[in-house]
């Protein structure tokens, strides 16, 4: 079974920068996309940012800019560089990854505990 643990959240103040890791462990073939996602409380899950497995990226209009994802391929790992905290960025930030547990498998999607973040003065 893939795994994901993500780690690097607490608490900030606003204007100031965290960097949030995930790796993924367990047997796997490849990994497709890998994602982070974020819910507040009382808020829908949002799509943070994801990349491809080949390096392409997409990010939500209200972290173009400030946020960076990344991906290590040999390590399995991804991650998101945050600048310029807001304290609407406060959320529980979730680590995704669609992976296959071999070449003839199919794709799994996979979801990481979540790390929280907070973004307060």
């Amino acid at each position: 079974q893939v795994q994901l643990v993500e780690s690097g959240g607490g608490l900030v103040q606003p204007g100031g920068s965290l960097r949030l890791s995930c790796v993924a462990s367990g047997k796997i073939f490849n990994i497709n996309d890998m994602a982070w996602h974020r819910q507040a409380p009382g808020k829908q899950r949002e799509l943070v940012a994801i990349i491809t497995r080949t390096g392409g990226t997409t990010y939500a209009d209200s972290v173009k800019g400030r946020f960076t994802i990344s991906r290590d391929n040999a390590k399995n790992t991804v991650s998101l560089q945050m600048n310029s905290l807001k304290p609407e960025d406060t959320a529980m930030y979730y680590c995704n990854a669609d992976a296959r547990p071999s070449l003839f498998s199919n794709i799994g999607h996979y979801w990481g505990q979540g790390t929280q973040v907070t973004v307060s003065s």
